[in-house]
């Protein structure tokens, strides 16, 4: 009987210790999701179909709040900072979970140990395009021009230490080549001097210049993605052509604080899951060009530690920094 005393004490314990509290009861009161991207982008058009799935689902308002500003960085310490309870979450880019902890020498938190992944919700590859009226018609193109005549090519990027830019580097890296990068202020002003003629060749994301290439503006290379589009299913893919693993794409990732219990990340998760299952999460993906993922919590581990093994020694080889 003493030793049946104790254990229902104990159980009795767990059930009324604070994280199982939070995790039974959640969620109570409005739940806010931390967006580092502008309104209206593709990410944040993807975190409001997330919230409205989970706030019908779950009975509270799911808000996307907009914190611009430091590359990402305060919209991820924010949620870095708030209590382990499923009040707030991060949808994150691979800026503010990978790229950042890379480039800034100090960072106001620390995404491998203050978040963990929740779920991995989408990719959007790079591609590699051409002018069209240029004289690189193909990547094999490019890379024969590129050895012959080494830094002499140029490249536009859509910015320092965007994933446009470390993409380049990566071909280069895989390839021996030597580009001339050039960074815009943005994909606008690139895709402006590319279809001027003023600059032969970029790299952005496939999402930029699909309906250009459509409208025979723009000449698409190559794009950096494990499977061929089937939107430009004639594009073949960069590891097609170097016959060599190679995946270059933006990426959007749903992050809670460290210590937020385990059953509060997986309804997010499952819910989440559902979300891209779903007709109008289809035909918003479809549109940008962006390749669901979705998965386990364990499969957006995995995939973010392999960008920082992928990406770390590129962002290290072309000494890119943010500070």
């Amino acid at each position: 009987m003493t030793n049946l005393r104790i254990a229902i004490l104990a159980a009795a314990a767990v059930l009324l210790s604070p994280c199982a509290a939070f995790s039974q009861a959640w969620p109570s009161r409005p739940v806010t999701i931390m967006m580092p991207q502008p309104a209206g982008g593709i990410a944040d058009l993807l975190a409001r179909g997330v919230a409205q799935t989970l706030s019908d689902e779950l009975g509270q308002p799911f808000i996307v709040e907009n914190r611009l500003g430091a590359s990402g960085n305060l919209a991820a310490a924010a949620a870095a900072k708030s209590a382990p309870d499923g009040s707030v979450f991060l949808f994150a880019t691979q800026a503010q979970i990978a790229f950042n902890k890379l480039m800034f020498a100090t960072l106001p938190y620390d995404p491998e140990h203050d978040l963990v992944p929740v779920v991995l919700v989408g990719k959007s590859p790079v591609v590699f395009v051409a002018s069209m009226d240029g004289p690189i018609t193909s990547l094999p193109a490019l890379i024969e021009m590129a050895r012959a005549k080494p830094g002499q090519i140029t490249i536009g990027q859509t910015g320092v230490g965007s994933m446009s830019h470390v993409a380049y580097e990566l071909l280069q890296a895989k390839t021996g080549i030597k580009l001339n990068g050039v960074p815009y202020k943005g994909g606008a002003p690139m895709a402006t001097d590319l279809l001027g003629g003023h600059v032969p060749v970029g790299s952005d994301l496939l999402s930029n210049f699909i309906q250009l290439a459509k409208d025979k503006k723009v000449r698409l290379l190559a794009v950096a993605s494990t499977r061929r589009f089937n939107d430009v299913p004639d594009v073949p893919t960069v590891q097609e052509v170097i016959n060599t693993p190679f995946e270059a794409a933006a990426w959007f990732a749903i992050m809670a604080r460290a210590g937020t219990p385990p059953d509060i990340v997986q309804k997010v998760n499952a819910a989440t899951n559902r979300y891209l299952e779903s007709a109008k999460a289809k035909e918003l993906l479809g549109k940008a060009s962006v390749e669901a993922t979705g998965g386990t919590t364990a499969d957006a581990a995995a995939y973010i530690k392999r960008e920082l093994e992928v990406w770390g020694p590129v962002i290290k080889a072309a000494n890119i920094s943010l500070n």
